[in-house]
């Protein structure tokens, strides 16, 4: 179905304030300090040589800023980024046409790297290595292998899964970065920064108050208040950002103190009420709870799994005390009940 001209123009103008929101510089980059430091070192040592940057691997949840910190990077070393997917490079032949159009020191930045197929992987061994690659031309009888000296470039890979990595691709990575979600200080400063921005007044209990429902994530901050200022504007008649402000709008999205949604809730109580506390396999979770397995296991089960309210087992999922309590039952209780929520 082809997008509608407003759907367009809403979707550029939603870029747009992305790359606004987005820190420029490594000095703005909230949090991340045992990363930034060692960047900064990077930085300055491979401009002193002249030399592109080494090839730098990001890895760790979603929204925690591994593509904000290679813009950064290419800014701070005045190189073109180049921004593709695992998912898009399906054959050899479209990472050499990216490959061979690089200029000396871009940087190739691939998300989701975990996801390249194998075939591609061992294609971008000696362009990392050698900087070079073998090119068929031609087929059947008359196809010949004609060898391609590429720029030295730097490739930096983005992955949620660092699991899913190859040894021999994690292996060619000079520096392996490790993004950890952030800490309630830390996402008040993004919130402070970013309501700025946004040219909305947002008092400390108010920053507080978005930052502890933001799931430790920066992304998420700033939707949150990016969707607190338009309910504001609207509810609130256009006044500061409180921390009542904060409750209703959130409420709205039903979103509780403590960051849960409406599925996060909803997997803790099918879990308890429906399974006995658990175990219960991811399998079976999705289906009780009409949801994609892989959508459960890379988006809801990190936060309930951080923050104390679901444990993974060999057996399967299961709910702690915590979740227990989170619903206002004992866990005898939620052992004994059999009554369904839905």
């Amino acid at each position: 179905m082809k997008e509608s001209p407003e759907a367009t123009v809403r979707g550029q103008r939603d870029e747009r304030l992305e790359e606004v929101l987005r820190p420029s510089t490594l000095e703005a980059f909230v949090g991340q300090p045992r990363i930034k430091e060692r960047l900064a070192v990077l930085v300055e040592a491979a401009q002193r040589r002249q030399e592109p940057l080494p090839h730098l691997l990001f890895s760790g949840p979603p929204g925690l800023g591994k593509t904000t910190l290679a813009h950064i990077l290419a800014k701070e070393m005045g190189a073109n980024l180049r921004l593709t997917s695992g998912p898009t490079l399906e054959r050899a032949a479209d990472l050499a046409g990216l490959l061979s159009g690089l200029e000396p020191g871009d940087i190739l930045f691939v998300d989701e790297i975990h996801r390249l197929s194998r075939a591609v992987e061992e294609y971008l061994y000696p362009a990392m290595e050698d900087f070079r690659i073998d090119i068929v031309i031609d087929q059947g009888p008359a196809a010949r292998s004609v060898c391609l000296s590429l720029p030295h470039f730097s490739l930096f890979g983005a992955t949620t899964r660092a699991g899913m990595l190859t040894a021999p691709l994690r292996g060619r990575f000079g520096l392996v970065n490790r993004v950890e979600y952030y800490g309630a200080e830390d996402l008040v400063r993004v919130v402070r920064r970013s309501s700025r921005i946004l040219g909305v007044e947002t008092v400390e209990s108010g920053a507080w108050e978005i930052a502890r429902r933001s799931r430790g994530t920066p992304r998420l901050a700033n939707n949150l208040i990016r969707w607190v200022r338009d309910y504001a504007a609207v509810r609130a008649a256009g006044e500061e950002i409180s921390e009542s402000v904060v409750h209703h709008a959130l409420e709205m999205l039903d979103i509780d103190a403590d960051g849960l949604d409406e599925m996060d809730k909803k997997l803790l109580e099918t879990i308890i009420y429906k399974f006995e506390g658990g175990p219960v396999g991811l399998g079976t979770l999705a289906v009780a709870v009409g949801e994609d397995a892989g959508t459960i296991e890379e988006v809801h089960e990190p936060y309930l799994i951080l923050e104390g309210f679901l444990q993974r087992t060999p057996q399967g999922r299961v709910a702690t005390r915590r979740a227990y309590e989170k619903l206002g039952l004992s866990a005898e209780r939620g052992k004994n009940d059999q009554s369904e929520l839905f």
